[in-house]
């Protein structure tokens, strides 16, 4: 099961954006890794998730998204390709996980992260 386990927040004045939420809501906002400031929204005693803020991209500028875990990211492509979505991004490597973003069939902007083993 797909379990949302974050967002992302995209600006193209990421610092700004992140500055408003530390000032209004009390994030605590880590300092920027690749353009990504990661954001905890509250103590873990409460219900609720963590995400990040980052510098949009060309083709999502400014948006959100929540972030979908999955086992497998080929697997999880391929089933959402042949329900309609549309691949924005294939499938990316970072140190530890694997991440995509897609377009489901109704414009919902979502992204995939398969955490290595």
């Amino acid at each position: 099961m797909g379990r949302v386990i974050g967002f992302e927040l995209s600006s193209q004045e990421p610092e700004k954006a992140a500055e408003f939420y530390s000032k209004v809501f009390g994030w605590d906002v880590a300092e920027p890794h690749w353009d990504y400031w990661a954001v905890t929204t509250g103590k873990d005693d409460k219900p609720g998730i963590n995400g990040g803020i980052g510098k949009g991209p060309s083709d999502f500028p400014f948006g959100t998204r929540i972030q979908i875990e999955v086992d497998s990211m080929d697997e999880a492509i391929l089933k959402a390709k042949e329900n309609g979505a549309m691949i924005v991004r294939d499938k990316m490597e970072f140190d530890d996980f694997y991440l995509a973003f897609l377009v489901d069939p109704v414009g919902l902007g979502i992204g995939l992260i398969e955490m290595k083993k």
